[in-house]
Protein backbone atom coordinates (compact mmCIF):
# COMPACT_ATOMS: atom_id res chain seq x y z
CA UNK A 1 0.00 0.00 0.00
CA UNK A 2 1.40 3.44 -1.17
CA UNK A 3 0.84 6.62 1.15
CA UNK A 4 0.87 10.18 0.78
CA UNK A 5 0.64 12.25 3.91
CA UNK A 6 3.27 9.27 5.68
CA UNK A 7 6.51 7.21 5.15
CA UNK A 8 5.79 3.41 6.21
CA UNK A 9 8.61 1.27 6.81
CA UNK A 10 9.40 -2.05 8.43
CA UNK A 11 12.84 -2.94 9.28
CA UNK A 12 12.26 -6.67 10.98
CA UNK A 13 10.60 -6.18 14.19
CA UNK A 14 10.57 -2.68 13.86
CA UNK A 15 8.33 -1.13 12.37
CA UNK A 16 7.77 2.87 11.66
CA UNK A 17 5.55 5.75 10.59
CA UNK A 18 6.90 8.70 9.74
CA UNK A 19 4.38 11.86 9.09
CA UNK A 20 5.17 13.19 5.91
CA UNK A 21 3.99 16.68 4.50
CA UNK A 22 6.97 19.02 4.87
CA UNK A 23 5.24 22.27 2.96
CA UNK A 24 2.99 21.57 6.42
CA UNK A 25 5.19 20.49 8.56
CA UNK A 26 3.23 17.33 8.71
CA UNK A 27 -0.05 19.07 10.57
CA UNK A 28 -2.12 16.43 10.67
CA UNK A 29 -5.73 16.33 8.79
CA UNK A 30 -8.71 14.16 8.03
CA UNK A 31 -5.92 12.06 5.35
CA UNK A 32 -3.39 11.95 7.62
CA UNK A 33 -5.74 10.06 10.49
CA UNK A 34 -6.66 7.25 7.77
CA UNK A 35 -3.43 6.82 6.54
CA UNK A 36 -1.52 6.38 10.16
CA UNK A 37 -5.28 3.86 10.69
CA UNK A 38 -3.85 2.04 7.82
CA UNK A 39 -0.42 1.46 8.23
CA UNK A 40 -1.52 0.12 12.29
CA UNK A 41 -3.72 -2.26 10.75
CA UNK A 42 -0.44 -3.47 8.74
CA UNK A 43 1.10 -3.43 12.06
CA UNK A 44 -1.21 -5.44 13.87
CA UNK A 45 -1.76 -7.90 10.99
CA UNK A 46 2.59 -8.18 11.26
CA UNK A 47 3.06 -10.93 14.46
CA UNK A 48 6.89 -10.47 13.84
CA UNK A 49 6.74 -6.70 14.26
CA UNK A 50 7.45 -5.93 17.73
CA UNK A 51 8.30 -2.01 18.30
CA UNK A 52 6.89 0.44 16.44
CA UNK A 53 8.22 3.90 16.25
CA UNK A 54 6.54 7.45 15.28
CA UNK A 55 8.39 10.31 13.95
CA UNK A 56 8.57 13.22 11.51
CA UNK A 57 10.33 13.23 7.77
CA UNK A 58 12.92 15.64 7.86
CA UNK A 59 14.20 17.86 10.96
CA UNK A 60 12.23 20.89 11.68
CA UNK A 61 8.63 18.80 12.61
CA UNK A 62 7.38 15.91 14.23
CA UNK A 63 3.77 17.16 13.84
CA UNK A 64 3.25 20.30 14.03
CA UNK A 65 -0.17 20.43 14.95
CA UNK A 66 -3.56 19.70 13.07
CA UNK A 67 -4.19 21.25 9.53
CA UNK A 68 -5.60 25.14 10.14
CA UNK A 69 -6.61 25.63 6.79
CA UNK A 70 -8.87 22.03 7.20
CA UNK A 71 -10.35 23.10 10.60
CA UNK A 72 -10.96 26.96 10.07
CA UNK A 73 -14.29 26.58 8.43
CA UNK A 74 -15.84 23.13 10.54
CA UNK A 75 -19.43 22.92 11.56
CA UNK A 76 -19.65 22.28 14.92
CA UNK A 77 -20.53 18.49 13.58
CA UNK A 78 -17.65 18.32 11.82
CA UNK A 79 -15.24 19.49 14.43
CA UNK A 80 -16.74 17.02 16.67
CA UNK A 81 -15.91 14.62 13.84
CA UNK A 82 -12.82 15.64 13.66
CA UNK A 83 -11.66 15.79 17.05
CA UNK A 84 -13.48 12.04 17.78
CA UNK A 85 -11.44 10.47 15.22
CA UNK A 86 -8.14 11.92 16.49
CA UNK A 87 -8.78 11.25 19.79
CA UNK A 88 -9.79 7.07 18.59
CA UNK A 89 -6.48 7.14 16.99
CA UNK A 90 -4.84 8.20 20.10
CA UNK A 91 -6.65 5.29 21.79
CA UNK A 92 -5.33 3.12 19.38
CA UNK A 93 -2.00 4.00 19.66
CA UNK A 94 -2.36 3.50 23.73
CA UNK A 95 -4.16 -0.15 23.21
CA UNK A 96 -1.78 -1.44 20.36
CA UNK A 97 0.14 -4.24 22.29
CA UNK A 98 3.76 -3.75 21.53
CA UNK A 99 5.65 -0.51 22.44
CA UNK A 100 5.18 2.56 20.50
CA UNK A 101 8.02 5.39 20.74
CA UNK A 102 7.78 9.05 19.46
CA UNK A 103 11.19 10.19 18.31
CA UNK A 104 10.38 13.97 18.34
CA UNK A 105 12.66 15.24 15.94
CA UNK A 106 11.20 18.99 15.56
CA UNK A 107 8.13 21.46 16.11
CA UNK A 108 5.26 18.48 18.11
CA UNK A 109 2.85 21.05 18.83
CA UNK A 110 -0.74 20.52 19.41
CA UNK A 111 -1.98 17.45 17.73
CA UNK A 112 2.00 16.72 17.77
CA UNK A 113 2.25 17.27 21.48
CA UNK A 114 -1.02 14.68 21.72
CA UNK A 115 0.19 12.37 19.25
CA UNK A 116 3.59 11.75 21.16
CA UNK A 117 1.96 11.88 24.86
CA UNK A 118 -0.24 8.64 22.97
CA UNK A 119 2.82 6.50 22.49
CA UNK A 120 4.86 4.67 25.31
CA UNK A 121 7.15 7.17 26.03
CA UNK A 122 9.04 9.96 24.02
CA UNK A 123 12.17 10.56 22.84
CA UNK A 124 12.97 14.09 22.06
CA UNK A 125 16.13 16.18 20.12
CA UNK A 126 17.49 18.94 21.41
CA UNK A 127 15.86 21.29 19.09
CA UNK A 128 12.24 19.88 19.68
CA UNK A 129 9.34 21.77 20.81
CA UNK A 130 6.23 20.85 22.80
CA UNK A 131 3.44 22.78 23.07
CA UNK A 132 -0.52 22.96 23.06
CA UNK A 133 -1.01 26.74 21.49
CA UNK A 134 -4.92 25.96 20.74
CA UNK A 135 -6.00 28.35 22.60
CA UNK A 136 -4.22 31.43 20.03
CA UNK A 137 -6.38 29.87 17.76
CA UNK A 138 -9.70 30.09 19.85
CA UNK A 139 -10.19 26.86 20.66
CA UNK A 140 -9.02 23.97 22.83
CA UNK A 141 -6.59 20.66 22.44
CA UNK A 142 -9.17 18.17 20.46
CA UNK A 143 -7.19 14.99 20.54
CA UNK A 144 -6.88 14.35 24.28
CA UNK A 145 -4.34 17.43 25.29
CA UNK A 146 -6.27 18.44 28.04
CA UNK A 147 -6.74 14.95 29.63
CA UNK A 148 -3.28 13.48 29.19
CA UNK A 149 -1.47 16.23 29.54
CA UNK A 150 -2.80 16.50 32.89
CA UNK A 151 -2.17 13.34 33.49
CA UNK A 152 1.23 13.29 32.86
CA UNK A 153 3.00 16.55 34.57
CA UNK A 154 0.02 17.37 36.96
CA UNK A 155 -3.16 19.96 36.87
CA UNK A 156 -1.50 22.77 37.33
CA UNK A 157 1.26 22.21 34.60
CA UNK A 158 -1.60 21.20 32.01
CA UNK A 159 -3.58 24.73 33.00
CA UNK A 160 -0.49 26.77 32.56
CA UNK A 161 0.46 25.25 29.35
CA UNK A 162 -3.50 25.03 27.97
CA UNK A 163 -4.22 28.52 28.83
CA UNK A 164 -1.22 30.48 27.93
CA UNK A 165 -0.42 28.36 24.58
CA UNK A 166 3.25 28.32 25.72
CA UNK A 167 5.48 26.65 23.57
CA UNK A 168 8.69 25.14 25.54
CA UNK A 169 11.58 23.39 24.89
CA UNK A 170 12.88 19.28 24.89
CA UNK A 171 14.62 20.18 28.32
CA UNK A 172 11.88 21.99 29.84
CA UNK A 173 9.83 19.07 28.58
CA UNK A 174 11.87 16.57 30.52
CA UNK A 175 12.28 18.50 33.32
CA UNK A 176 8.12 18.28 34.13
CA UNK A 177 8.04 14.70 32.99
CA UNK A 178 6.44 15.03 29.76
CA UNK A 179 9.82 13.45 27.51
CA UNK A 180 11.38 10.74 28.63
CA UNK A 181 15.12 11.08 27.33
CA UNK A 182 16.86 14.35 25.11
CA UNK A 183 19.75 13.99 22.59
CA UNK A 184 21.16 15.92 20.21
CA UNK A 185 19.60 16.06 16.81
CA UNK A 186 22.00 13.53 15.53
CA UNK A 187 22.31 11.13 17.50
CA UNK A 188 18.20 11.28 18.17
CA UNK A 189 17.34 8.39 15.51
CA UNK A 190 20.17 6.12 16.60
CA UNK A 191 19.29 6.31 20.70
CA UNK A 192 15.76 5.80 19.63
CA UNK A 193 16.81 2.41 17.66
CA UNK A 194 18.79 1.75 20.34
CA UNK A 195 15.90 1.33 22.46
CA UNK A 196 14.14 -0.08 20.06
CA UNK A 197 16.13 -3.15 19.61
CA UNK A 198 16.27 -3.38 23.48
CA UNK A 199 12.39 -3.68 23.06
CA UNK A 200 12.15 -6.07 20.53
CA UNK A 201 14.28 -8.42 22.06
CA UNK A 202 11.50 -8.96 25.13
CA UNK A 203 9.06 -11.12 24.94
CA UNK A 204 5.51 -10.06 23.19
CA UNK A 205 3.28 -11.69 25.73
CA UNK A 206 5.08 -10.08 28.63
CA UNK A 207 5.46 -6.69 26.78
CA UNK A 208 1.76 -6.55 26.83
CA UNK A 209 0.78 -7.29 30.01
CA UNK A 210 3.41 -4.80 31.15
CA UNK A 211 1.85 -1.83 28.80
CA UNK A 212 -1.82 -3.06 29.92
CA UNK A 213 -1.21 -3.22 33.78
CA UNK A 214 0.33 0.50 33.60
CA UNK A 215 -2.03 2.03 31.88
CA UNK A 216 -5.44 0.27 32.99
CA UNK A 217 -3.99 0.62 36.85
CA UNK A 218 -3.35 4.11 36.35
CA UNK A 219 -6.75 4.68 36.08
CA UNK A 220 -7.90 2.85 39.32
CA UNK A 221 -7.27 2.11 42.75
CA UNK A 222 -3.55 0.47 43.73
CA UNK A 223 -5.94 -2.57 45.61
CA UNK A 224 -7.81 -3.20 41.89
CA UNK A 225 -4.51 -2.35 39.65
CA UNK A 226 -2.39 -4.65 41.63
CA UNK A 227 -5.01 -7.28 41.24
CA UNK A 228 -4.62 -6.40 37.13
CA UNK A 229 -1.09 -7.41 37.72
CA UNK A 230 -1.55 -10.29 39.06
CA UNK A 231 -3.84 -11.61 36.28
CA UNK A 232 -0.97 -9.99 33.72
CA UNK A 233 1.73 -12.06 35.94
CA UNK A 234 -0.74 -15.58 35.87
CA UNK A 235 -1.01 -14.76 31.66
CA UNK A 236 2.31 -14.63 31.50
CA UNK A 237 3.75 -17.92 33.55
CA UNK A 238 1.30 -19.42 30.57
CA UNK A 239 3.46 -17.97 28.07
CA UNK A 240 6.31 -19.77 26.11
CA UNK A 241 7.96 -16.87 26.38
CA UNK A 242 8.45 -17.78 30.44
CA UNK A 243 9.49 -21.57 29.95
CA UNK A 244 12.49 -19.44 27.88
CA UNK A 245 12.99 -16.67 29.89
CA UNK A 246 13.82 -18.84 33.11
CA UNK A 247 15.37 -21.53 31.21
CA UNK A 248 17.97 -19.53 29.92
CA UNK A 249 18.54 -17.66 33.11
CA UNK A 250 19.09 -20.59 34.55
CA UNK A 251 21.28 -22.26 31.64
CA UNK A 252 23.40 -18.40 31.79
CA UNK A 253 22.35 -17.78 28.37
CA UNK A 254 20.87 -15.19 26.06
CA UNK A 255 16.86 -16.01 26.07
CA UNK A 256 15.36 -16.04 22.31
CA UNK A 257 11.73 -14.70 23.02
CA UNK A 258 9.61 -16.43 20.17
CA UNK A 259 6.02 -16.02 21.96
CA UNK A 260 2.59 -15.17 20.40
CA UNK A 261 0.07 -12.97 21.95
CA UNK A 262 -2.44 -15.67 20.36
Amino acid sequence: MSFENIIFEIDGAIAVIRFNRPKALNAINPDVLKEVNQAMDQVEANSGVKVLILTGEGDKAFVAGADIAHMVNLTPLQGRKFSRDGQELMFRLEALPIPVIACVNGFALGGGTEIAMACDFIYASENAKFGQPEINLGIIPGFGGTQRLARLVGKAMARELCMTGAMISAAEAKEIGLVNKVFPPDQLWEETMKTARVLASKGKVSMKAVKQCINRGYEVDLRSGCYMEADGFAVCITSPDQREGMTAFLEKRKPEFKGELS
